[in-house]
């Protein structure tokens, strides 16, 4: 486990020199938004707790409460719709494809729960939806710990307030405006962070769910990887800290220059040793 360790903090010196600083795309303020799009855009609540008395049903029609889902496990919470024609199946299919790659489990290791915002669906509609992305996903115990709700209005707009997901209704399509985005809560249900978009880096949402998880899941490995890098709310993303690789760069060489003089200095004080060994050979 040790060498593995070594490998990692030398991929992480590698990649920093090439690690590119860009500008992260947030919400602009609604008065510079289009007037279709006024109430549409993600504003973070980073930190702030999702409410866990709201009522919801479940895929089976079964009524739940937001935190049946909160205590053990980290969280990723997808709003969508599930008779979206676009941007939320995209969504789905996207979360759905970071998952397959990831080695943790839905179920297992952490929570899914993807909430329809609109009022006018039912657990039918959740059920035919599940069915779908549970039969891409392809994993044992996934049944059980990938949750699609349906709820009352007043249930969605306190969860929505709270996450910071404005979306926009259009009478003349029928459908809604809104953004893409996924967040990850803590056990506790707590947001942590937000990633956007219609595809999710697998990498950063592994460390996302270790995170979240205040270290219960994970490796080792991944404890480096979070000491390297730290997670950035205005990209969304994880970004390298220079100084934290250069520092384990430099402590590793000192290790293992050390482990080789000491190898040395052995080889030095045991020649008749050495010499027996290679007679032996």
């Amino acid at each position: 486990m040790r060498w593995k360790a070594v490998l990692w903090i030398a991929a992480c010196a590698a990649s920093a020199w090439g690690q590119g600083m860009t500008r992260g795309i947030l919400s602009p303020p609604a008065s510079q938004r289009p007037p279709g799009l006024k109430n549409v855009g993600i504003e973070q609540r980073l930190n702030e707790q999702i409410p866990p008395g709201l009522s919801f049903r479940d895929e089976t029609g079964k009524p739940v409460r937001l935190g049946d889902y909160f205590g053990t496990k980290p969280i990723i919470l997808d709003l969508a719709y599930y008779k979206c024609p676009m941007l939320c199946s995209e969504v789905l299919a996207g979360l759905t494809s970071a998952l397959r790659s990831m080695k943790f489990d839905v179920g297992r290791d952490f929570e899914v729960l993807t909430v329809s915002f609109d009022a006018r669906e039912t657990p039918q509609d959740a059920t035919e939806t599940k069915a779908i992305y549970l039969k891409r996903y392809r994993r044992a115990g996934a049944q059980g710990g990938w949750h699609f709700l349906t709820g009352p209005q007043p249930s969605i707009h306190a969860l929505t307030q709270a996450a910071g997901f404005q979306y926009q209704y259009d009478p003349k399509t029928g459908q809604f405006a809104h953004s893409t985005a996924i967040m990850v809560l803590t056990p506790q249900g707590k947001i942590a962070q937000y990633y956007y978009g219609m595809e999710f880096a697998p990498n950063d949402l592994r460390l996302a769910l270790v995170q979240a998880s205040q270290n219960k899941i994970g490796n080792v490995v991944d404890q480096i990887l979070l000491y390297c890098y730290h997670y950035d709310p205005s990209l969304g993303k994880y970004n390298l800290i220079i100084f934290r690789v250069l520092r384990l760069a430099g402590l590793a060489t000192i290790l293992l220059l050390g482990a080789f003089m000491v190898l040395m200095f052995w080889r030095d004080a045991h020649p008749r040793e050495q010499n027996g060994l290679n007679h032996h050979v």
